[in-house]
């Protein structure tokens, strides 16, 4: 729906992909090695998010922000979560830590966290004439976001109540006729000051 000034506002749902302790990444390592880690992980969450038919939206140094509309957004973002870390694992860890010698034996381990929350988002451009954006203003962004940054054992995507009550069955359990349910939960966490219920999965999905 169109507002004032140009705004916009969606009802969408949001993911956050993060990549984690780049700080240590960025000390650690050459400038070199810490873009090429960076890229690597940028690269393969990208094409990831555009399979599952998301909206790449922004870059935040190694944190990507999509969009998911539609009538199946909850389960394609849901989904677009668990075949991140199956990438994340299987692809980019292995090939990194094969073409990047110093990153094994300094012993730097690529880890990562996906965030997703659903609702309703302003979208506004920001900046100066000629020099501006696209920015998304609301809860859902903010909570996606928040959640990206939790880092907790193995779990490594985490949704909110109001996207796992969307879940189609194929974002929700394993396929096969022994399916199991792909997240745990509920559980509270605060976030931003304020208490929500979210679900975590340590699950991967092929792409």
């Amino acid at each position: 729906m169109k507002l004032g000034n140009g705004a916009v506002e969606v009802d969408a749902v949001y993911l956050y992909a993060d990549l984690a302790d780049s700080t240590g990444l960025a000390r650690d390592f050459t400038r070199t090695t810490a873009a090429k880690v960076i890229r690597a992980y940028l690269d393969a969450t990208c094409r990831v998010i555009k399979a599952r038919g998301g909206q790449i939206r922004s870059f935040d140094g190694d944190r990507v922000m999509a969009v998911f509309m539609g009538n199946t957004k909850n389960s394609d973002a849901a989904k677009c979560g668990l075949q991140i870390h199956h990438v994340v694992e299987k692809i980019v860890r292995p090939k990194v830590e094969a073409n990047l010698s110093s990153i094994t034996t300094k012993g730097f381990q690529i880890k990562h966290c996906v965030g997703i929350d659903s609702g309703t988002a302003l979208i506004v451009r920001g900046g100066v004439r000629g020099h501006n954006d696209l920015v998304s203003i609301g809860r859902a962004p903010n909570v996606a976001a928040k959640l990206s940054d939790v880092r907790n054992g193995l779990y490594r995507t985490y949704i909110t109540e109001p996207v796992f009550k969307k879940l189609l069955d194929t974002s929700k359990y394993t396929s096969g006729p022994d399916k199991k349910l792909m997240w745990e939960g509920p559980f509270t966490r605060e976030v931003g000051g304020e208490k929500i219920t979210v679900y975590k999965s340590t699950w991967m999905s092929k792409p």
